[in-house]
């Protein structure tokens, strides 16, 4: 089991280029299972997450190969309806493959994915939107199974208590895509990662309207054929690089970033003390060396995202004054906030809001990563903190980041991996 060793205090500067949207690739990469073609799908990032759902699809039927950050895809069978407990239990995302096994095999049979440490993630609203597409659904032996001879659309309503659900809108519009009829979706996620796969299902022959907006139209079709397409950049990873740069007074140029998907990211770090000028393929920021206090809410997009809270608390442990984070999508995210008290920070949690009193510095100390975002926000503590500070559990940190030590290192970091005795 791998560790991160940070050794914290340096400036960063330089370039550095963000991969492809983990969160983007998945529900598309999913979606070839309704593939009659091959399909080409390029920009996306070498990481765990991607070589599972590759997995679910090959024991689903459908043949891929991986190569330079492309993925091919091919159906050799389409007998295959079963999404294996011992593959979907180490990625939740993996449920985006039911509503493709439904809608193209005419049944689906998919593990529930189980529990999360950033707490309840239902997928009611997936199994509600399914159903009122015509299909029978019931769950036994810990999995979901759907069937239905043909899918016929209808107006469905996919908002929740926290918003709209992301995963849960990628499995309907799936599904309505060769479902009979007409399909409208109300309350849809509009995630840049949700336009994107529409955008793709449109490029296999799909139609679909308000692509982007929390209403879709979908016009079903009889059948999808193959496309080429490339993945959107990640912008969660260049807001992670941003997070960077603005902590340790640095100058970073991201590039392949689209700062379109990060406007509110981009205010919110503008009034923290950031400085951020678009370029001609991402932005460019800048520290100014000091750090205000903000009062942040995370919501849908295009509200600030779930997925940078842990990062940007980071950068207020150090801000002059009090903040307050408020948690709206996910009120148990907060794994991260022991961890980062060890290290010198002053953070109190109250339900889903977290008080962040200002810190003169942190220190380097081990800690452990606990999740994905979790552990992002580790690696920029250490960063900045003075000392050494050694992060176990890292595999979390490799589901959504492609070599961040290296590129890391790339802009002076001085991060090693090494390898820790079990």
């Amino acid at each position: 089991m791998d560790k991160l060793i940070i050794e914290g205090g340096t400036r960063l500067e330089g370039t550095v280029k963000v991969s492809g949207s983990k969160n983007a690739a998945l529900p598309i990469l999913a979606a070839t299972l309704m593939s009659e073609g091959d399909c080409t799908i390029s920009n996306v990032p070498p990481l765990r997450d991607m070589f599972t759902i590759c997995r679910i699809l090959n024991e689903l039927g459908v043949e891929t190969h991986y190569e330079g950050g492309t993925v091919s895809s091919r159906l050799v069978s389409d007998k295959f309806c079963v999404a294996p407990y011992d593959l979907v239990r180490t990625m939740r995302a993996s449920i985006c493959v039911l509503g493709p096994l439904l809608a193209r095999r005419g049944r689906a049979k998919v593990s529930l994915p189980g529990g999360c440490v950033i707490g309840s993630r239902p997928i009611d609203l997936h199994i509600k939107g399914l159903a009122a597409l015509g299909a029978k659904i019931k769950i036994e032996h810990g999995y979901v199974v759907a069937e239905a001879d043909r899918l016929r659309g209808t107006e469905i309503y996919l908002g929740g208590p926290h918003g709209s659900t992301v995963t849960g809108t990628a499995n309907i519009l799936c599904a309505a895509t060769l479902a009979e009829g007409t399909t409208i979706i109300e309350g849809a996620a509009c995630e840049p990662e949700v336009a994107d796969l529409a955008a793709f299902l449109n490029a296999m022959g799909a139609q679909i309207r308000g692509v982007g907006t929390h209403r879709l139209e979908v016009e079903g079709v009889t059948s999808l054929g193959g496309c080429e397409y490339a993945v959107i950049p990640d912008r969660i990873e260049a807001g992670t690089f941003a997070t960077a740069a603005i902590l340790t007074g640095g100058r970073v140029q991201i590039a392949n970033c689209r700062a379109e998907d990060l406007s509110a990211v981009i205010d919110v770090f503008t009034q923290i003390g950031g400085k951020i000028t678009p370029t001609d393929n991402g932005i460019c920021v800048e520290g100014s060396g000091r750090i205000a206090t903000a009062d942040v809410t995370t919501h849908a997009y295009p509200g600030f995202p779930t997925d940078l809270q842990a990062q940007v608390m980071v950068l207020l442990s150090l801000a002059g004054g009090i903040s307050v984070v408020t948690e709206k999508i996910y009120p148990d995210r907060f794994m991260h906030v022991a961890e980062l008290n060890r290290m010198g920070a002053k953070i109190r949690k109250e339900g889903s809001i977290a008080i962040v009193v200002g810190a003169e510095r942190l220190t380097g100390a081990p800690v452990m990563a606990s999740d994905l975002r979790a552990s992002a926000a580790l690696v920029l503590a250490g960063l900045v903190a003075e000392g050494t500070t050694q992060i176990s559990r890292v595999y979390h940190i490799d589901r959504g980041y492609e070599k961040i030590e290296e590129k890391f290192n790339a802009l002076g970091a001085r991060m090693t991996r090494v390898d820790e005795p079990t």
